[in-house]
């Protein structure tokens, strides 16, 4: 029992950390996500009347979306993890 601790200890290490991994990539979507909603909600605000009168003299502009350009880029990241050897 006692050989296999640290092989738990690191099992756990392993869980909590693809835990944390999955709460940052929820957390990144969400951003997105509010950044895309309050983008649009500028846009509108911008094109519909009467606030588009002001707008231009006021400086605001239409606000791009949050879009990726390489559908490569929505692959999760690669996590490695080097074994202590020293290879």
């Amino acid at each position: 029992m006692a050989e296999s601790y640290p092989q738990l200890r690191a099992s756990e290490n392993f869980a909590s950390l693809q835990q944390d991994l999955a709460g940052i990539e929820t957390e990144i979507q969400m951003a997105r996500r509010y950044y895309n909603g309050a983008a649009r909600a500028q846009n509108n605000r911008v094109q519909t009347f009467p606030a588009n009168l002001l707008s231009g003299a006021f400086g605001f502009s239409v606000l791009p979306y949050f879009e990726l350009d390489d559908p490569a880029d929505r692959n999760a990241p690669r996590v490695s993890f080097d074994d202590g050897a020293g290879s």
